[in-house]
């Protein structure tokens, strides 16, 4: 499993995934928080400015392996904001890498509640959802590819997801994108004309 610790730096979460777009976005993911009367030492602290602590510091937490700091750190971060996707994504990405499926899927789901267009969260869902349910993530795989139609790991995984189901042609199509977009996945599909491993792309 890969596991990438991001802290982005620019307005756009995704650009911190640099190699994740041909990889499992199991990296811990957070926008830089803005809050106010961030010199007011002597005030108490704001929902919002405690969400952003503890949020930083289960990024930090995660990003050293220790996982069970940064789960009370992100449960700490849902206390006082409710609707962090961050922090309910941060909590799949460590339920996943333990093989916490059922839990990973809560929280990924929480996430896209709060957004539905958060790429990372679709993607990973998608990965536990292939074997239980093809098609649902068939529809995820989609979904991830009209928000980022570069993302080679997307194409890729659809494309094992379409040849698992009996769809060659379909599925041909989207391994023969995922390789043009990135030809280091070739060694995925020696032989396009062959049916690859459907195991996710991790």
């Amino acid at each position: 499993m890969v596991s990438i610790f991001e802290l982005t730096r620019s307005g756009d979460w995704r650009a911190g995934l640099g190699r994740g777009r041909a990889a499992l976005c199991l990296g811990a993911v957070a926008l830089t928080v803005c809050v106010s009367a961030c010199g007011s030492s002597s005030a108490a602290k704001s929902d919002a400015q405690q969400a952003s602590d503890a949020l930083t510091a289960g990024l930090q937490a995660q990003g050293q392996g220790h996982t069970q700091e940064a789960i009370n750190d992100y449960n700490t971060v849902l206390k006082h904001d409710s609707k962090n996707k961050y922090a309910y994504y941060n909590l799949g990405v460590i339920d996943q890498g333990a093989g916490r499926n059922d839990s990973a899927e809560k929280d990924y789901r929480n996430a896209l509640q709060i957004d539905p267009e958060f790429v990372s969260a679709l993607f990973n869902l998608a990965i536990i959802r292939t074997v239980p349910s093809p098609s649902e993530a068939e529809s995820l795989y989609r979904h991830v590819i009209a928000n980022d139609s570069a993302n080679a790991a997307a194409h890729l995984n659809l494309g094992f997801v379409l040849r698992t189901e009996g769809r060659q042609a379909e599925g041909t199509t989207e391994l023969q994108t995922a390789v043009r977009l990135d030809p280091q996945l070739a060694s995925r599909v020696p032989d396009l004309n062959a049916s690859p491993s459907p195991s996710p792309h991790r």
